[in-house]
């Protein structure tokens, strides 16, 4: 792992691997630490190496306020610009910056499929790679026009808990989050047959075993944000509340290491579906399975743009259906030979991820440890 330091802001560029080309996201946000950036870019790595990339993990967090985020992102492109040009660092949007902020990169480029809308889009980790340069491209738009980007990595959590459960139809669901990435897991979830039963916000969580509406959440989302679940006319929880709710899937979306071992051991689930990259700690991980919660990889379930991205570049899609097709398939059959492992499926995903790596990177390299955050002291 190399991480470096930023001169011209305050944030670091985490680069797990050394090797020619490294990709993954750039995340804005007041409390970003050094550490986030590192485990951050060993997830990449891992997500990378179940689908058979050969490119490292990277991660840039940037410690700043939103209201600084336009002058911060201008002064970090023009210094991470070089590393762009030479194609050894492939970024992208991710928690507080959009498309727009990485307009003056080498090779910008907004026209792809997976930018177009498809229907309202963050998504989630994502890597695009220009014809002919090393720069890559994610679209953060405010609610009113979903893109093909945020459709897939919502469909990619859905598609993977609905392998691992033989189906949704029937079945209940509790989404933390409901910013772009929230909403297309809620969509495609309903789309499915599954009845959301919770969710929740910044604002508090709201719970309902009969199902709450999901297109009236989104227009209450698009009227009033994170405040939308306190428009329902239904009792407001605090947001942790979410992890204790009665569903067959839960699907964490905040933070890393959201699923600490005290956490854990209140979680009523039956699945872990993970929208969010690293939600599970060390601990929280073995607590989950010690009570036979069947824990699905956030690198396998938040594949769907990477996988959209990488085979546009390809030429392998050309419209929405196509991208649609190619996450669903991709992510049900990387569920499907995870699921045999004889310790579960988190750690299936982590035996595939890697042995790819240990087909091309050397012996000194390995093993990689899988990401998983530490599980504090006082964990909640």
């Amino acid at each position: 792992m190399r991480i470096m330091e930023l001169v011209s802001v305050d944030g670091y560029v985490a680069f797990d691997l050394e090797c020619p080309v490294s990709a993954g996201g750039t995340r804005l946000a007041p409390d970003v630490t050094r550490e986030e950036a590192g485990l951050l870019a060993r997830a990449m790595t891992y997500k990378l190496a179940v689908l058979g990339e050969r490119i490292g993990g990277a991660k840039a967090v940037l410690r700043a306020a939103p209201d600084d985020r336009g002058a911060v992102l201008a002064r970090y492109c023009t210094e991470i610009a070089p590393l762009v040009a030479a194609g050894e660092f492939l970024t992208s949007s991710d928690l507080g910056t959009r498309t727009q902020d990485f307009a003056p990169l080498p090779g910008y480029r907004p026209d792809s499929v997976m930018h177009r809308e498809a229907g309202g889009g963050e998504p989630a980790d994502t890597v695009h790679r220009s014809a002919g340069s090393g720069s890559a491209a994610a679209v953060h738009r405010p609610v009113g026009g979903e893109l093909v980007d945020t459709v897939v990595t919502g469909l990619g959590v859905v598609a993977a808990a609905d392998t691992a459960l033989g189906g949704l139809d029937g079945r209940t669901v509790a989404v933390e989050g409901f910013g772009k990435v929230g909403g297309a897991v809620a969509r495609e979830a309903a789309r499915r047959g599954a009845r959301l039963v919770a969710l929740s916000t910044l604002q508090g969580c709201v719970t309902d075993p009969s199902g709450l509406d999901v297109a009236a959440l989104e227009e209450l989302r698009a009227a009033y944000g994170d405040a939308c679940v306190t428009r329902l006319g239904l009792p407001v929880l605090p947001s942790g509340a979410l992890y204790e709710v009665a569903a067959d899937v839960l699907v964490p979306g905040a933070r890393t290491g959201t699923l600490s071992a005290r956490r854990a051991a209140t979680v009523r689930a039956g699945l872990v579906a993970p929208a969010a990259n690293v939600p599970y700690t060390a601990e929280g991980l073995r607590t989950l399975r010690a009570r036979g919660v069947v824990t699905l990889a956030d690198f396998v379930c938040g594949a769907g743009a990477t996988i959209g991205y990488l085979a546009e570049s390809a030429g392998e899609i050309s419209g929405v259906e196509d991208a649609r097709a190619l996450v669903d398939r991709r992510v049900s059959t990387l569920t499907a030979a995870a699921l045999s492992h004889p310790e579960g499926p988190y750690e299936g995903s982590c035996a595939l991820a890697e042995h790819f790596l240990s087909t091309w990177q050397p012996p000194s390299a390995l093993p990689i440890t899988p990401p998983l955050a530490p599980d504090p002291p006082t964990a909640l």
